[in-house]
């Protein structure tokens, strides 16, 4: 039986510190160099998520898009678009929230809605990329 992928991309916008706490201020710069500035920086971030499973005899798609783009929109982008990540998302809190950081987290959040809506749909991986050249990619464990 043939699975199939459904791949949508969302945006958002956050600002972040990359600053352990358990570090000093010097091994932080040493670490994290600029992204360590106390005031923090920003990025237009990109989110893929993808969703596999069989095509559904019924509705003939995988998984509703639109059921996926209200769940990421209330489950991710509501706490963090527009925000910033070290201070405003209570699911980030207490980590450095590097793009593997976040990613992981989505991950871990998007799986257990997606699960919630679908019995046979599931998510299978999400991308986050920072920039043009940095992204990180999530995916399901076999």
């Amino acid at each position: 039986m043939a699975i199939h992928t459904l791949s949508v991309l969302f945006e958002f916008s956050a600002s972040h510190r990359l600053f352990n706490p358990a570090l000093s201020e010097q091994e932080n710069q040493r670490l994290y160099g600029k992204c360590a500035n106390k005031n923090g920086h920003g990025h237009n971030y990109g989110l893929e998520v993808v969703v596999s499973g069989p095509i559904n005899p019924a509705s003939q798609m995988i998984f509703d898009a639109g059921l996926l783009k209200e769940l990421v929109e209330r489950s991710i982008l509501a706490d963090v678009d527009h925000k910033d990540l070290n201070r405003d998302v209570s699911w980030l809190e207490g980590s450095v929230p590097t793009t593997e950081v976040v990613a992981h987290a989505i991950f871990l959040r998007l799986s257990r809605e997606i699960s919630a809506a679908s019995s046979s749909a599931r998510l299978e991986e999400i991308t986050v990329r920072e920039t043009r050249r940095i992204s990180v990619t999530v995916k399901r464990e076999e």
